[in-house]
């Protein structure tokens, strides 16, 4: 059935027992006869069922078997692949809790968790799902949990800095693909945390003892664990986590619909306007960029658009996903991402997880509120703009904001004006390079202007 004329998915090599390929257009998971006894125990045992009616992992479907596999299965499309350095603080604590609720099941069932890698988790309906059929072995009495240190790394050690220290060091999962290293996360946590007995135990000690057997041979049998104590040490993680908080505090950007220039009634013009252009091109996946906590991303997502709601502000992103979960709301996933230097391709060979552009492009793209930002506090032409633009979406809407907006005079007010070429001819100028524009609309009681474009 399956033939030579497949491309593997690049994020899916380092796994033995199987991997992702594409063939035409569709995506399918190989299962390698290595991973046939663990794949067969899985289906058959009924974690599989209990996992997928829980939406706590993903459906497939058989497909049939190739030359030298044991067999090819159809997984469950998720519409955007996300990573967790693009997360916020309750979306990395929700998917580190669902991993140790899939451990405690998979255990009742006779199974554990090989992995627990954080990038096998993504976001579907607005909730944390396993994406990876093939993380389950059977469970071995007394033997050490594997995937306990890749557990610390991915979830544990990010959360505690984020919750302890500060947010922003969630992104060094941007530099270490493998999680943070545990030492690293010691010497950076506070003194408190010394205090904090699961810290103590999963972290500080977890560290000293990694470093001193980092070059002795690990003795399993003086190193059992019982199914007990696993347990324990499930529950150990799982309350630690639990305990852990963060607030965002109030920000300019989480709390800039307290303070925006907007009457409420250019408010809701600018609402239909939007709303308006959304119907026009009825595109069925809609990037917000700057989207703050979401507002105009809903606008689209309970049109039934699939939208991702970007934001740089951890504080925002965060506000935003707690109304979704609130609401249940199942078409929009907010995420970070700064768009000066958005996520690239990293990992083995540049190619192991994919920048933001190459996850693109979008069906329409919206920029609001976005364009002052970037040209006067970033610095960036209108051409490098538009460019950029044209490279992620086929259709745009976005506003001008002007020089005399109150908005754009604040940020002028800690600057020289060095930008003489920021008007509306300009950027209407540079944007028609790759754009058509099909409809012009200006904002009542503001000087403001949204646009609908076209990729030409």
């Amino acid at each position: 059935m399956f033939s030579d004329q497949q491309l593997s998915v690049s994020s899916s090599f380092r796994d033995p027992s199987g991997l992702l390929f594409f063939k035409d257009g569709i995506l399918y998971r190989q299962v390698n006869i290595v991973g046939k006894e663990n794949y067969d125990e899985l289906m058959n045992s009924g974690l599989y069922g209990t996992l997928t009616k829980n939406n706590w992992l993903i459906k497939h479907e058989e497909a049939g078997r190739s030359e030298n596999v044991y067999k090819i299965v159809k997984p469950e499309i998720i519409n955007f692949i996300s990573y967790p350095y693009e997360w916020c603080f309750s979306q990395l604590k929700d998917a580190a809790l669902l991993t140790l609720k899939i451990q405690k099941k998979a255990l009742e069932f006779g199974m554990s968790l090989k992995d627990a890698s954080a990038y096998n988790i993504q976001f579907k309906d607005g909730q944390p799902i396993l994406i990876d059929t093939l993380s389950f072995e059977k469970y071995e009495e007394n033997k050490p949990w594997v995937a306990y240190r890749q557990f610390c790394q991915h979830f544990l050690a990010p959360l505690a800095l984020m919750s302890y220290k500060d947010i922003r060091l969630g992104q060094l999962l941007r530099i270490y693909i493998d999680g943070v290293p545990l030492d690293l996360a010691s010497s950076l946590l506070p003194l408190s945390t010394y205090f904090k007995f699961p810290l103590l135990s999963h972290i500080h000690i977890h560290a000293k003892t990694q470093n001193y057997f980092s070059d002795k041979q690990l003795n399993t049998k003086k190193h059992k664990l019982s199914r007990h104590n696993l347990l324990v040490l499930i529950d150990s993680l799982e309350s630690s986590i639990r305990n852990m908080k963060w607030n965002p505090k109030d920000t300019e950007w989480a709390d800039y619909y307290n303070f925006t220039n907007y009457s409420d009634r250019a408010f809701s013009e600018k609402e239909k306007i939007v709303d308006d252009m959304l119907a026009t091109t009825n595109p069925r996946m809609v990037w917000d960029l700057g989207a703050n906590i979401g507002l105009f991303s809903r606008l689209a997502s309970r049109k039934g658009m699939m939208t991702l709601s970007f934001d740089i502000d951890p504080a925002a992103v965060e506000k935003n996903y707690r109304e979704i979960k609130q609401s249940k709301e199942k078409n929009i996933l907010p995420l970070l991402l700064d768009l000066t230097n958005p996520s690239a391709d990293i990992g083995w060979a540049n190619k192991e997880r994919m920048s933001f552009c190459s996850r693109g492009p979008a069906d329409l793209a919206m920029a609001l509120a976005l364009v002052h930002h970037l040209a006067i506090s970033n610095n960036l032409p209108f051409s490098h703009m538009a460019s950029f633009f044209s490279k992620i979406c086929k259709h745009l809407i976005i506003e001008f904001v002007p020089k005399s907006d109150s908005q754009a005079q604040k940020l002028l007010k800690s600057r020289k004006d060095i930008f003489l070429n920021y008007d509306r001819d300009s950027f209407e100028r540079e944007f028609r390079k790759f754009f058509s524009i099909e409809k012009i609309s200006e904002v009542k009681e503001s000087e403001r202007v949204v646009y609908l474009m076209t990729i030409t």
